[in-house]
Parts: C-alpha cells; sequence; structure tokens
C-alpha cells in the first residue's frame, strides 16, 4: 500500500509537472529533498488551489466590496478594498523578510498567516450584522488590513519554500497548476451562485456563506502547507529592516535589469488595482446581484484556467514575455468593458462584460505568475526574500497613493478612471519588453 502511494504522487507529480520521472528533479534544491519533490509539488498545489478559489469567493474584487454596497456603506470604501490588500500585503514585508530569516523551517509563518486571514473574514460577519453602514465599513476595512498584513508576511515565506522544494524549471508549472485547479473550482462557484438566487436566498446570506467558505478554504490551505516537508535552511542570524532596505537599495543603485523589473512592476499594479473599479462601472448598466456575481466570478474561474497551462510553461522559458502579454491583454480588457458599457446593444452586454472579466483574469494571473517566478529566478538564494521584500513595499507605497482612486472615480465617473488605466497599461508594456530576461537581471550592474 505504501508502495502504492508513493507511486501515485509520483504520477500526479508528473502530469502536473509535465515529467513521469524525475530524472532532473534533483537539481536546485537539497539532496536531502529530492525524493520528496512529488510530495511537495502536489501538496503545494492543493494549497494554491484552495486559497485560489478563497481569493474569489471572497476577495476584494468582487466579493467584498458587493458586500459594502448591500450594507449601504460610502462608495468611496470600495475603491480602497484592493489598495489596502496591496499595500496591507506589501509594506510589512521588509520588516517580516529579516525575521523570516531567523527561522530554519520557514513554513510555518504560512500557515499561522493562513489561520488569521480565516479569523479576519469571519469577523466580518457579526461586525456587518451590528454596525451601522459606515462604521461596519470601517471596521471592515480594518480587518482587511490585518488580513493583507498576515497575507504579506506569508508571501515571503512562500518564495523561501518555493526555492527549498521546488526545483527551477518546475516553479512556473507548479505555480500555473495551483491556478488552474483553483480556476476549476472558481468556475463551479461561479455555476452555483445563480442557483442561490434562483432559490430565494438574499444576496446578504449568499455573501456570508461565500465568506464562511473562504474562510475554511484558508484553513485547509493552512494545512496543507504544514504538511510539506520543508528541510532546514541558513539563517545567516536575519537582518534587521534598516540593513533590509540598505540592501534593496544597493540592488536597485547597482543593477539596471532590478530598476527596469521594479518600474514594470510599478505600472502592471494599475491592472491588479482594476478590477473593483471594472464592476463600478459596469453596475452601471446591469443589475448587481448574485446572478450577475456569480457570472464575473465564472468568468475569472474561466481565465485561470485558460491561462494556468500557457503561462505556467512560459513562465519557465521567460517570465518576462509573460508579463508583457498579460499586459497587452489588460490594456484589451480596459478597452473593451468601455465600450461595452457605452456603445454595445443592452442585449449583447452581459456577454460583453463576461468576455471583459476573463481577459482581466487572463491578464492577472499572467502578471502575478510571471513576476512571481522572475523574481525567484533572477535572485540568489541569499537575498531573495530581502529583494522580494523591498521590491513589494515601494509597488505598496504605490498601493497606498492608489487608494484615493475611488475618489476620482466618484468624482469625474469610472470611465475617465479606466481610461487613466489603459494609459498606465500601455506604459507597461514597454515596460516590461525593456526588462532583461531573468537570468540577466543581474548581469549588467550600472548599465
Amino acid at each position: 500500500m505504501k508502495r502504492l502511494i508513493q507511486l501515485s504522487k509520483r504520477r500526479v507529480y508528473g502530469i502536473l509537472a509535465g515529467e513521469d520521472a524525475l530524472d532532473r528533479a534533483c537539481e536546485g534544491i537539497p539532496d536531502s529533498g529530492c525524493h520528496e519533490l512529488p510530495f511537495n509539488f502536489s501538496f503545494n498545489v492543493v494549497n494554491g488551489a484552495a486559497t485560489k478559489l478563497a481569493e474569489q469567493v471572497a476577495g476584494p474584487n468582487l466579493i467584498l466590496v458587493w458586500l459594502l454596497q448591500l450594507l449601504g456603506s460610502p462608495v468611496w470604501m470600495f475603491g480602497f478594498l484592493v489598495p489596502i490588500k496591496q499595500a496591507g500585503s506589501l509594506l510589512p514585508q521588509l520588516v517580516a523578510s529579516g525575521q523570516i530569516r531567523r527561522l530554519t523551517v520557514r513554513k510555518w509563518v504560512w500557515v499561522a498567516a493562513g489561520v488569521i486571514q480565516a479569523l479576519t473574514l469571519l469577523l466580518m460577519i457579526p461586525v456587518a450584522l451590528t454596525f451601522s453602514p459606515r462604521v461596519a465599513g470601517l471596521i471592515i476595512l480594518g480587518l482587511f488590513t490585518l488580513f493583507s498584513v498576515a497575507s504579506g508576511t506569508a508571501s515571503i515565506a512562500f518564495q523561501d519554500v518555493l526555492a527549498k522544494t521546488i526545483i527551477k524549471g518546475h516553479r512556473g508549472r507548479l505555480l500555473a497548476s495551483r491556478s488552474l485547479i483553483g480556476g476549476v473550482l472558481t468556475m463551479t462557484a461561479g455555476a452555483i451562485l445563480p442557483i442561490l438566487k434562483a432559490e430565494g436566498r438574499s444576496d446578504l446570506v449568499t455573501v456570508f456563506v461565500l465568506i464562511v467558505v473562504g474562510a475554511a478554504l484558508w484553513l485547509i490551505g493552512s494545512v496543507c502547507f504544514a504538511v510539506i516537508r520543508e528541510h532546514p535552511g541558513e539563517t545567516q542570524g536575519g537582518r534587521n529592516p534598516i540593513h533590509e532596505m540598505t540592501i534593496g537599495i544597493d540592488y536597485l543603485r547597482r543593477y539596471s535589469g532590478f530598476r527596469r523589473f521594479l518600474l514594470a512592476r510599478a505600472l502592471l499594479l494599475s491592472v491588479e488595482l482594476a478590477t473593483p473599479f471594472y464592476f463600478l462601472h459596469a453596475s452601471h448598466s446591469m443589475e448587481v446581484n448574485g446572478g450577475f456575481i456569480g457570472q464575473l466570478v465564472l468568468a475569472i474561474g474561466v481565465a485561470q484556467v485558460l491561462s494556468s497551462p500557457f503561462w505556467g510553461r512560459l513562465a519557465d522559458r521567460t517570465s518576462k514575455t509573460v508579463m508583457t502579454y498579460s499586459a497587452i491583454l489588460s490594456v484589451t480588457a480596459a478597452l473593451l468593458i468601455l465600450w461595452v458599457a457605452g456603445a454595445c446593444p443592452a442585449s449583447w452586454q452581459q456577454v460583453g462584460f463576461f468576455i471583459s472579466f476573463v481577459l482581466v483574469g487572463l491578464a492577472e494571473s499572467g502578471i502575478r505568475l510571471g513576476r512571481k517566478t522572475y523574481l525567484v529566478d533572477a535572485i540568489t538564494n541569499d537575498d531573495r526574500a530581502t529583494c522580494v521584500a523591498f521590491t513589494n513595499s515601494s509597488v505598496g507605497i504605490l498601493a497606498l497613493l492608489a487608494g484615493g482612486a475611488g475618489i476620482i472615480a466618484q468624482w469625474f465617473g469610472s470611465d475617465m478612471l479606466i481610461a487613466g488605466l489603459v494609459v498606465a497599461g500601455v506604459l507597461a508594456i514597454f515596460s516590461c519588453r525593456w526588462m532583461p530576461e531573468a537570468d540577466l537581471m543581474l548581469n549588467d550592474p550600472n548599465g
């Protein structure tokens, strides 16, 4: 039986990674972890599938925006959800990365963060039922800030655990497999939402059910990450935040490739912040209910399924190209959103918005996968966590500034804001093309 289980693990690994054997699976990770690669790969994929689904059924792009709308919270709060997610996830990482490096085994950081994320989601339900719309909205934003800080801390640990347990050349496929399975599950969730609406459930009850499901998925993800076999690694005593910042600035000063990546990463932030504004723009033309939300969730799930195999294998060859193509898709999606809401016949608007959100999902998946794979492949083990934290903290500052986009949309209209996102997307395309390949990022000092 034990032998059968081992063979099954290898078979699952072969299907997901695209290989039936482990002939090349022992390069780039410790010898002690070589034969545990299929085990770690499989549980990492399950962890990713659960959390990818959680991000869609209880995330800031759609569901939490819908919750605030149902509560009657002020409109400006809608625009702050994704910036809080970005800034709350990214800014604390400069402090967290130094502390994480003190740990020989770092998977427990992710596990603890996953539990915190589940608890903060669950606390939103009594808050929504107890307080006035404005106060409830503010508390929900506060809870989501804590959620995002935990997410950012987990991100640093994930990058290190990924590098220690999965070989280069398989990381993109692993991330793509996580997204693929999560996408299939997201499609299922999107198909179920209209059924809940048809059964007469109120929209608020539907949101609460989704939040509970999301919290349960974060707990499942924590259990899966806890069983990953991570062997103790180097600590080098850890670093303090000032030292972390110094190293990041040194990389920025010395390597033109790192500067170009940081510029592209900043411009691509416009894509990651866009979905709530697309939702707001679509709500001007469509009635927002469980059925419509379900269709948008289904569209994002379709995007994950379509994007995962292509993006993953392409990222293992050239993550730079993944980021470039994703930026092109984001511009296409923004232009389509504007056309559907402004000029498309009413009978075709529902289909038009569905296609638009598929393109948005394709772009977001590609950007997320591309930038993660790029840094993991480009930076050495010693400074990977520091450079990831420095990059994310820098982008987090920009995300905080982007929180005012909701106010801009309220003053000038969502169409003007989306037009601005189109401009940022075009600049991102050229910036991504200007980047070196990941393997060459540190080969051109002072270039």
